[in-house]
């Protein structure tokens, strides 16, 4: 990441403020008059927040082409490898969010479920997320060179 070029670290900023939004918006981390969560933000909530963003904005930046090289036409491949990455982007909304204002959980389990089960499962999912970036961000790292983005 020590030689990556003002552009990309151009895109990753874009896709972090990007991320921030997507993720705090509808979770309630951002206050807004569009969305008022019904139980209070916790302390953990804003580290995950802004992790998850940094993460997704520095790993979307690895895809940006460097140079003018033109890369060898690949077969695209059956299932993309960004799924792991949209996953963790997933995990860090559920961990962040309210857990009574997710109709999924309020449904699968109740509200009074979702208070005793999921809200104690969300730090885990935090942490999974956290990790599971981190592990897309070092993998697509140390393939980056190996693999050429196709234009």
């Amino acid at each position: 990441m020590r030689t990556w070029p003002a552009r990309r670290w151009a895109v990753a900023a874009a896709v972090t403020v990007i991320a921030a939004l997507v993720i705090g918006v509808p979770t309630g981390v951002v206050p807004t008059p569009f969305y008022t969560r019904m139980t209070p933000v916790l302390w953990w909530n804003y580290p995950v927040w802004l992790v998850s963003s940094v993460l997704e904005g520095l790993l979307v930046a690895t895809y940006v082409r460097i140079g003018s090289a033109e890369a060898p036409e690949a077969a695209l491949p059956e299932r993309p490898r960004t799924a792991r990455a949209l996953g963790a982007g997933l995990l860090s909304v559920f961990a962040v969010g309210c857990p009574i204002c997710n109709k999924l959980v309020v449904l699968a389990i109740g509200v009074s479920g979702a208070l005793s089960y999921f809200a104690p499962l969300q730090p885990v999912l935090a942490a999974a997320s956290v990790a599971l970036l981190v592990h897309v961000l070092v993998r697509r790292l140390r393939t980056a060179n190996v693999c050429a983005v196709p234009s």
